[in-house]
């Protein structure tokens, strides 16, 4: 190929990469591939020994003069997209334009209710826990006195991944596993995903739960109480109305569950609490000893209160939100609101 042919498509191929080029680092590899130590004049400078002697002159002065233009190009088109100009295009970006608005995310409700939840208790002196969803059948039923055959596993319906390994079906499992591992006194919740073959306005197969547990000398269910109705207040505003009804859970005895007064009637009975004036919104109860003694406590010397809620239930109630489902359909109309 002619030299003079070759510094011709040189020229064009730098023409048409810098139109492409809109970043820095663009020009750089632009200016590295044709100005280079290992660029493409450099290596055009190299063939000069097959240049004929009397042409060398001419070859090189026209190759340096190829080079410096290429250089003054490059050069001017990143001065042009640094100051918002398209090279070559001659069109500057006008800098006072109103830009394009991005309207700002929000929190999902979900996640609000729950960081509202671990702020109440971080405030009580809770501190956090964590444990694995994909749980065995001895930490998920068996640990809590839900042996093989108990009803109260009818109740869970669970996922079973193999005979005995389960996606969690509550919270609970991770007491059993902090109290294997610390003496008393301990003071602890525990947020996460639970699953369960539920799936209507109320229920999905996937949720959030919170667990609370405390253990140490002395504690009874006055302590439960207390706690519990500080929570609420907390929660839902000085001054809510609240009651404790008797309830069953095979891993406390006595055992509870809390309502609050209903939102939307103010205690006066509607479809939402139906028509009896309470919502509830969590269980609870004082600590099974025979958990205790599972995990090497001895009851005759610590006792225990726990508590449990969906978060699901806590934001519906706080929001007004009649549908569990809107929680998971991702529809911005609905997010927006929050």
């Amino acid at each position: 190929m002619d030299w003079e042919q070759k510094l011709g498509e040189l020229e064009s191929q730098v023409t048409e990469l810098l139109a492409q080029a809109g970043k820095a680092e663009d020009f750089l590899q632009i200016k590295q591939r044709f100005l280079g130590k290992q660029g493409e004049i450099s290596n055009l400078l190299k063939g000069i020994r097959e240049i004929p002697p009397e042409s060398r002159p001419v070859f090189g002065q026209r190759v340096n003069q190829t080079k410096q233009l290429l250089e003054e190009r490059i050069a001017e088109a990143a001065r042009q997209a640094e100051s918002g100009r398209a090279p070559g295009s001659g069109e500057t970006l006008d800098l006072t334009l109103p830009g394009v608005w991005n309207p700002p995310g929000s929190i999902h409700p979900i996640a609000q209710a729950l960081d509202e939840i671990r702020e109440i208790l971080e405030d009580l002196g809770f501190q956090i826990a964590e444990g694995p969803e994909i749980e065995t059948d001895y930490y998920n039923f068996e640990a809590l006195n839900i042996p093989k055959g108990h009803p109260a596993r009818d109740m869970q319906d669970s996922f079973y991944i193999e005979d005995e390994i389960v996606l969690r079906t509550q919270t609970s499992p991770v007491q059993i596993r902090i109290m294997e591992k610390q003496k008393p006194p301990l003071r602890i919740y525990a947020p996460g995903h639970v699953y369960r073959r539920d799936m209507d306005v109320s229920h999905t197969p996937m949720f959030h739960q919170v667990e609370g547990l405390w253990v140490d000398r002395g504690i009874t269910f006055s302590d439960l109480k207390g706690v519990l109705m500080l929570f609420a207040e907390q929660l839902f505003g000085e001054g809510t109305p609240v009651r404790f009804r008797p309830s069953f859970f095979p891993f406390t005895e006595p055992s509870a569950e809390m309502d609050i007064e209903c939102h939307m009637c103010r205690g006066k009975g509607c479809r939402v609490c139906g028509n009896s004036g309470w919502l509830e919104i969590l269980g609870s109860g004082m600590v099974h000893p025979g958990l205790f003694r599972r995990v090497g406590y001895d009851p005759a010397e610590f006792t225990g209160f726990a508590f449990g809620m969906g978060v699901e239930r806590i934001a519906m109630l706080k929001f007004g939100i009649n549908d569990i489902r809107l929680f998971f359909e991702n529809d911005l109309r609905f997010l927006k609101q929050f």
